[in-house]
């Protein structure tokens, strides 16, 4: 299961965050929501996670990954890849 670190922006259609809710549903990858505080200074889990202390950021198979449009690429390149079997 993924966990995306996410601002309190309560629709999907507003913010960068809502960009990676909106992929994340879409590829049906399932995963949690950690509303984190709108003050930057408050958000000691994201800066432990990516050195920084902005969102969205994705933590998905072990990587912690940051920046909408980073997250979405990924996530195509996963969608892309062909299945193990």
């Amino acid at each position: 299961m993924a966990t995306l670190y996410r601002c309190s922006t309560p629709t999907n259609w507003l913010c960068p965050c809502g960009k990676v809710a909106r992929a994340l549903k879409r590829d049906g990858v399932d995963y949690q929501e950690v509303i984190v505080p709108q003050r930057r200074s408050r958000r000691p889990e994201v800066e432990a996670l990516t050195s920084q202390r902005r969102v969205p950021v994705l933590v998905i198979d072990g990587e912690a990954i940051c920046d909408s449009r980073r997250i979405v690429e990924h996530l195509e390149f996963r969608r892309a890849r062909p299945a193990r079997s």
